[in-house]
């Protein structure tokens, strides 16, 4: 086995370990590691939760002798205090003599330094086995520190004939039951759930992430311009954070709802309706690497128009609605084909009798 394959081999390794703290790692990047001596694996670990052992001290923890040892890590290791010691010094002091790192973290703290570190110490460093995976990996946290965003995915559930539900509104339930439980999956490994007043007075949703394994739950944000939010919304009593998002001020309704479990918070508008921009920006700042979007045409046509969705997952079931039925998204303004928004195809698969369609923006 050549010395890259080897690389390899123990770094796909340490990428399963990291995607085990999918669901809890929030709001820390996903992390694995795997410790190879004389080309045995003598040690592994991954990041679990926030305030728990980072991977390479995890990894450290249960092994005797790891001096001459190789570590393989997904992340370039910590080299500043948190809430827990830096990761390079806990390598350094256990003797490793090489480090192989899938990519750079782009938290600014880091950003390089730990490497810097390695590499004083006389630690041979490699840097970019399985980058893509583990950018993959690790998109949102990605996006928060490098554009101040979430990574942004929206989910949509459609009929054969594009519609997501009866003229009426009714629309439970267009999917399998296996969809629906995929999309329980996808809230587990989201930071925050994003929707829009409308449909909260529409269907009352819990927006939560129910599957048998420990997730932390994501926060719940729901965007309501003018502080329509019933206080007695089923979501404020759940575990878990509940924001609302305004674009006005009323201490009285904001006092009543905060008595109730929300948070709620002012930001700018725009256009008659809250400022997107400004959204992002302040889920940044509220540590949500990944954002889940669960709205309707409305909500999910000014995201379209103003760039600001990186995925589109889509489950289309085998069924007609009818041409009254109602669409994905509303965007005003398309007239031309010249107009038209362009999607690229990423990924399809069978989720019981639907498809799950992953699209990006076509830029």
């Amino acid at each position: 086995m050549t010395t890259a394959s080897r690389d390899a081999f123990f770094m796909a390794r340490a990428l399963y370990l990291a995607g085990k703290g999918r669901y809890t790692t929030d709001p820390n990047p996903r992390v694995g590691c795997v410790l190879v001596k004389d080309d045995k694996l003598i040690g592994e670990g991954w990041h679990v939760k926030a305030g728990l052992g980072h991977a390479e001290v995890v990894a450290l923890k249960n092994v005797t002798d790891v001096v001459g040892s190789t570590a393989y890590v997904t992340l370039e290791p910590c080299s500043h205090h948190g809430r827990t010691p830096p990761c390079c010094e806990a390598l350094i002091k256990a003797g490793i003599s090489r480090v192989v790192v899938a990519m750079q973290d782009p938290n600014p703290l880091v950003a390089g330094r730990g490497l810097e570190k390695l590499n004083a110490e006389g630690i041979e460093v490699c840097l970019g086995m399985l980058q893509e995976d583990a950018q993959t990996l690790n998109r949102g946290f990605i996006k928060r520190m490098t554009k101040n965003r979430p990574f942004v995915r929206s989910k949509l559930a459609m009929s054969i004939d594009g519609r997501t539900a009866m003229a009426s509104g009714e629309s439970k339930w267009i999917t399998s039951s296996e969809a629906r439980a995929d999309v329980h999956r996808l809230r587990a490994e989201s930071s925050a759930i994003l929707t829009g007043i409308n449909t909260v007075l529409a269907d009352d949703p819990s927006l939560n992430a129910r599957i048998d394994e420990d997730v932390v739950q994501p926060v719940r944000v729901v965007l309501d311009t003018h502080l329509n939010m019933p206080v007695t919304a089923k979501m404020a009593s759940l575990p878990g954070r509940s924001l609302i998002l305004t674009g006005i001020e009323s201490q009285q309704k904001k006092s009543q709802l905060q008595a109730a479990g929300f948070e709620v918070y002012q930001l700018p508008c725009k256009n008659g309706r809250m400022d997107l921009v400004a959204v992002m920006g302040f889920l940044a700042g509220q540590q949500i690497n990944e954002l889940l979007v669960e709205a309707g045409s409305v909500l999910n046509g000014v995201l379209l128009a103003e760039g600001l969705i990186d995925e589109y997952v889509i489950y289309m079931a085998p069924c007609v609605l009818g041409d009254q039925g109602r669409g994905l998204f509303s965007v005003p303004g398309l007239q031309q084909m010249t107009d038209k928004k362009q999607l690229q195809l990423r990924d399809v698969r069978q989720v019981g009798q639907d498809l799950k369609l992953t699209y990006i923006p076509l830029v």
